[in-house]
């Protein structure tokens, strides 16, 4: 019976839980990336719910980190960047003028410093498997995760995991769905869940050889950072998501399925035994997703626009081309063979559309390269994962390795 309630618990636990009585104190990493901007949006839309104790942001965008520190007043501010830089962009803003301070934390490791503060929730917005060490981090001193870095489990699921479910929220719109529609039946009377994907900007084309940068990231619905819509466009995300979906939930790999959904309304699906499908539906924004996760499960007004139901509406669903988008079988192999293998997928990818988006490779070669570095890297014969620097390590091999690959491929 402690079994069959697990997805159930996990859910519930985490919005039932005492953060909605109370200000929520957030800690935002990778706040100056789209997820980050989202959500000090909602922050500052719902000041009576949400404070901002803790922000941690890359290099690449100094003067924006600046003016969400002092526009949210955030005693502590990390980035990998250049402290100095920081401090003159704060003075020159005028930020803390009236007697207050911050606090500066900088270097490689000033994510994970800052996702320890002790706080209500760490909202990990970070892009890449940069993003598992900081999520660890927080784990570590008690804090819950709203997790959008979908690396972090990718990569270090068991290690993730190990600290309880309850302890996550996911913040990505697919997992998100599935959290919400968990909440109509028990997890023993699941048959299947069902993960949608827009089929990104080449769901209709046959033809990859031509593919030019600006194609791929010209994505039909969404709005994402590079990255992502690449991994959107080769559906390597959707990949990456069956393997977030055995993680978060506790589920099989053969009860994970995918469909495209090209209008991206219908986010994902639950299918019970009954025969009945819940899903989860709103206009493609992230804020809805953010703002639950952020809340602890509670549900934000106005925290997204809703579907408008005085206009007509069509919602297509289509099996995924398994041949012509070959990353959705590589990803659940990785993660059914489990260990390292996961880990070398996401970090050969990492490489691969690099080296695609720098124009070192065609896009119909991405694929090739990160299964050819899961081949070299031992294929059927997953490496064991005990803590951060195993997985740091297998990372580290795998992005050598796919370099090597890219380098014959040019």
């Amino acid at each position: 019976m402690k079994n069959e309630s697990r997805h159930e618990s996990s859910a519930r636990d985490f919005s039932l839980s005492s953060l909605n009585s109370q200000i929520i104190e957030l800690v935002i990493l990778g706040s100056t990336g789209s997820i980050g901007v989202q959500a000090l949006e909602i922050v500052e839309s719902n000041p009576d719910k949400f404070r901002v104790v803790g922000l941690a942001s890359g290099s690449k965008n100094i003067q924006l980190l600046a003016q969400q520190a002092k526009k949210f007043s955030v005693p502590i501010i990390a980035t990998t960047g250049d402290r100095i830089a920081l401090s003159a962009a704060l003075k020159d803003l005028g930020a803390f003028a009236n007697g207050g301070s911050a606090e500066i934390i900088d270097g490689p490791t000033s994510a994970s410093q800052v996702a320890a503060i002790s706080c209500d929730v760490v909202l990990n917005g970070i892009t890449g498997s940069i993003g598992l060490g900081p999520t660890l981090s927080a784990l570590a001193v008690g804090n819950k995760v709203a997790l959008a870095n979908k690396e972090s489990l990718v990569a270090g699921g068991d290690l993730v995991m190990a600290y309880g479910r309850e302890k996550i929220i996911p913040v990505d719109s697919e997992h998100s769905a599935l959290y919400q529609c968990f909440l109509s039946g028990r997890s023993s009377e699941v048959k299947q869940v069902v993960l949608t994907a827009s089929g990104g900007p080449f769901r209709d084309r046959t033809d990859f050889s031509d593919i030019t940068v600006a194609d791929a990231l010209s994505h039909p619905t969404w709005s994402m950072g590079p990255v992502v819509t690449i991994n959107s466009a080769t559906l390597m995300n959707k990949g990456l998501e069956i393997i977030e979906t055995h993680y978060l939930f506790d589920l099989p790999y053969s009860k994970i399925s995918a469909v495209i959904h090209p209008q991206s309304v219908v986010h994902s699906m639950v299918e019970f035994v009954d025969g009945s499908t819940i899903a989860q539906a709103s206009p493609p924004n992230m804020k809805g997703p953010i703002a639950y996760a952020i809340s602890g499960g509670a549900r934000i007004a106005k925290a997204t626009l809703p579907i408008d139901w005085s206009e007509s509406h069509t919602w297509d669903f289509a099996p995924i081309d398994l041949t012509k988008f070959p990353a959705v079988d590589l990803a659940r192999r990785c993660g059914e063979l489990g260990g390292g293998l996961p880990a070398i997928f996401n970090a050969a990818n990492e490489v691969a559309v690099e080296a695609f988006l720098n124009q070192e490779i065609a896009f119909s070669q991405i694929v090739g390269i990160v299964e050819g570095s899961v081949e070299k890297m031992g294929g059927n014969s997953p490496i064991s994962i005990r803590d951060l620097s195993d997985v740091s390590a297998i990372e580290n091999d795998a992005k050598v390795i796919a370099g090597q690959l890219v380098q014959e491929r040019k």
